[in-house]
């Protein structure tokens, strides 16, 4: 058996996992980890400027591609605690992430040694595994249950943290024997898939709610297929967005308070019985559940049993991977097509579709300062079909769930529960080196942008060119607008006169200076008539430099975005409605 150190047989397991690009921060108690990382030679590494934000990029490269694993490394102590935040947000979006740290040797683990920090503990709550390898023998096992439980079930991420002295350790270790476990999946039953067609074909206004579960899966081409064998329409919800294209004739609009389209809340109030698919039933999506559950009844298929009945209690219940799921209805449904024991649902399909002609919001604009509405018109221009969007939170990003259109899984990369500001570009970072020939279109307000702003500089040092569109209004707009509930406006205005940038007017932060200072190009654009000419030119300069290219929209200082505090019958619509086509030029489906 050939004999090895220990971290040397952990790096042979990433690559037989397939598991080959690494985002981190080298430091004292990883160091022999990455000695063996350059040994190895099979392992990409992106040198982060933060720890957290290397685990945004792991993040980001998984979400990218059907299969990927994004590797996060840090060093002992606060290299893992910055790392917490990522974990979360993947946890919270079933998202598999391995994160990698150093720790102090195993004698001095509770001897408060520098930077030694019970970091298994702190990451629990937020992991499927974590665990500290105390014996270097157990590193092998260590790595393979790491890959195993980020796959089996409920994807997610998982923590291994590896003592100084036991990553130098030999061990007795055959790469080349090395498999990893088979992973199962539950799969629902006939019986099952049965019962689930007979309440939909009882309903006369069935409706699909498709989930993120589907994307994790790679099954949306099979949701498409059910939802078009049965006729029947589908509401993604943020996570599922991009599960069925925007434009086909099936694809409902979102449902919710915030991220969600008059249409889709308008048709989830006339269906009867609704199958989820891989979804939460997140509370964002609901609202208040007795106007959301009202008068219908609910199917729900999740691959993890605890989600079932964990928000209410569904009609039916089905514990299944969303793949296995989807294709058994197909089966099914297809031979019931074949017995001619489908309903017509065509009268229903069509009276959903109407909707995406007639409940429309407004986007063409012509303010200066610019309403963001017609940022997100311009961008429906500029970026073509295959755009991979990335955005986390705040306005922008419900504004941009609003008015964008998706066609595609995995382009709209999103961080749906956790929303921690920052996440935005480390993530389009991990997207761009996950798939460097996509098109990638980051969407930030100003103070998203300036959490993590220094990972920029990640992306000019490394070649990851992308486009950031930062809608600019020197506000917490979300934290702002939920205030008004209080009657205040508290701390939340980001405004101050720049001394070094007068020209902003008071709007705060050079973000066009400090992108530059971090090797990166920026625009700055005032009013919508410049808009594409400066889509092109960051197009242009992106490709030239292969840099990121901030995209900078001056916004008007006080916007408030459609939405709802309560149910999704009551969504407050704050600007004005389109009345005609011009109103909403890139609507997905032309005002009638």
């Amino acid at each position: 058996m050939p004999k090895m150190r220990a971290v040397d047989a952990a790096v042979a397991i990433l690559e037989k996992e397939g598991a080959t690009q690494a985002f981190g921060l080298p430091g004292a108690a990883i160091n022999p980890f990455y000695s063996a990382m350059r040994a190895h030679g099979g392992i990409g590494h992106v040198l982060a400027r933060h720890v957290e934000g290397a685990s945004h990029m792991a993040e980001g490269y998984t979400r990218a591609a059907a299969g990927n694993i994004g590797v996060c490394i840090g060093t002992s102590g606060p290299a893992g605690t910055d790392m917490i935040t990522g974990l979360y947000s993947a946890s919270a979006d079933s998202i598999p992430i391995l994160c990698i740290t150093g720790q102090a040797p195993v004698a001095k683990l509770h001897k408060e040694d520098f930077q030694a920090v019970d970091i298994t503990s702190i990451a629990k709550p937020v992991t499927k595994m974590a665990m500290t390898v105390l014996e270097a023998a157990q590193v092998p096992g260590a790595f393979q249950k790491a890959f195993y439980e980020m796959r089996t079930g409920r994807p997610g991420p998982v923590l291994i943290d590896l003592p100084l002295d036991v990553q130098q350790t030999e061990i007795e270790f055959d790469p080349d024997s090395y498999e990893p476990l088979q992973i199962n999946k539950p799969g629902a039953t006939r019986k099952q898939l049965d019962k689930a067609l007979d309440m939909l074909t009882e309903a006369k206004h069935p409706l699909i709610v498709a989930g993120g579960g589907i994307i994790n899966a790679d099954a949306s081409a099979d949701l498409v297929e059910l939802a078009e064998l049965l006729n029947i329409p589908v509401v993604p919800t943020l996570m599922g967005w991009g599960t069925i294209p925007d434009d086909h004739r099936l694809a409902a609009g979102m449902v919710g308070l915030q991220t969600s389209h008059r249409y889709g809340n308008a048709t989830m109030l006339e269906s009867d019985v609704v199958i989820g698919i891989g979804n939460r039933w997140a509370n964002r999506h609901t609202g208040a559940l007795d106007v959301y559950t009202k008068d219908r009844k609910f199917i729900h298929i999740d691959i993890e049993p605890t989600q079932i009945g964990r928000v209410f209690a569904p009609d039916f219940g089905i514990v299944s991977d969303a793949g296995a799921a989807l294709r058994g209805l197909v089966e099914v449904a297809r031979e019931r097509q074949q017995a001619g024991k489908l309903p017509d649902w065509n009268s229903w399909a069509n009276e959903c579709a109407q909707r995406k002609s007639t409940m429309l919001r407004k986007t063409n604009f012509d303010n200066v300062p610019v309403k963001p509405q017609r940022v997100y018109q311009e961008m429906n221009t500029a970026f073509g079909r295959d755009t991979r969007y990335v955005s986390t939170i705040g306005l922008s990003q419900i504004a941009g769930a609003q008015f964008l259109h998706v066609y595609n899984p995995r382009n709209w990369i999103n961080c749906g529960q956790a929303g921690p500001l920052g996440w935005t570009a480390p993530a389009a970072l991990g997207v761009a080196q996950a798939d460097p020939e996509a098109s990638v279109v980051a969407l930030s307000g100003d103070y998203d942008f300036q959490f993590m702003i220094e990972e920029l500089a990640v992306g000019a040092q490394f070649q990851l060119p992308y486009i950031h569109v930062v809608v600019n209004n020197s506000y917490l707009g979300l934290i702002r607008q939920s205030q008004r509930g209080f009657d205040m406006d508290y701390h939340v205005s980001l405004d101050f006169e720049n001394v070094n940038t007068p020209e902003l007017e008071g709007y705060g932060v050079d973000h066009v200076k400090v992108a530059e200072g971090l090797g990166c190009k920026a625009i700055r654009v005032r009013e919508a008539g410049d808009l594409q000419a400066a889509f092109e030119k960051a197009r242009g300069l992106m490709s030239e430099y292969q840099v990121p290219v901030v995209v900078e929209v001056i916004l008007e200082r006080i916007t408030n975005v459609s939405m709802s505090g309560a149910g999704i019958d009551a969504v407050t619509e704050f600007e004005e409605l389109a009345e005609s086509p011009s109103d909403a030029p890139t609507a997905i489906s032309a005002l009638v």
